[in-house]
């Protein structure tokens, strides 16, 4: 187990910023994470000693997100007992304001297409890792990807911009 430990540790950086950008709460990320590891060494004699250790982890916190996102679209929204206040005062800063749309936008992407993006955008994985990561043919990749995009750049213009251009 010290040999897992020792490989696992520097590939957690990138696990909670990735689990992060899925649930945009921090404790909810570090869960995810460890929930991820817990899998991980639990499972660890399944893992194949020649396979991308990162590929295998990103699928298990991918799949444990899917998962959880599945199991709280069945149960409906929780109410909590006690609400807070938002704060009355909205943010000064332009760049603020435009993150604020862009992760909103990127919240209301499906599933499948935030992940991929994600995993792409963010954590660079190429194209070819995502397809085995995800587990479907490169082209389906490619389309969900082209798909995401078009459908970030529509929410982030307000629907200003066509899906088809005409070309001349």
């Amino acid at each position: 187990m010290a040999d897992a430990a020792s490989l696992l540790e520097p590939l957690i950086p990138a696990l909670r910023r990735y689990a992060y950008a899925l649930v945009r709460d921090p404790e909810a990320a570090d869960d995810l994470v460890q929930d991820t590891l817990e899998r991980a060494l639990s499972r660890w004699h399944l893992r194949h000693a020649e396979g991308d250790l990162r590929a295998w982890l990103f699928a298990i916190l991918r799949n444990l997100h899917v998962s959880a996102w599945r199991q709280k679209q069945r149960r409906g929204v929780q109410v909590a007992l006690e609400e807070r206040d938002e704060p009355a005062a909205a943010a000064v800063q332009e760049s603020g304001l435009e993150t604020q749309d862009v992760l909103a936008a990127l919240d209301r992407l499906p599933e499948e297409q935030k992940s991929l993006l994600l995993l792409i955008g963010v954590e660079d994985f190429s194209y070819d890792e995502a397809a085995r990561l995800l587990g479907v043919p490169i082209g389906t990749v490619m389309s969900r990807l082209s798909r995401a995009r078009q459908r970030l750049r529509a929410a982030l213009d307000g629907g200003r911009t066509a899906l088809l251009r005409r070309v001349k």
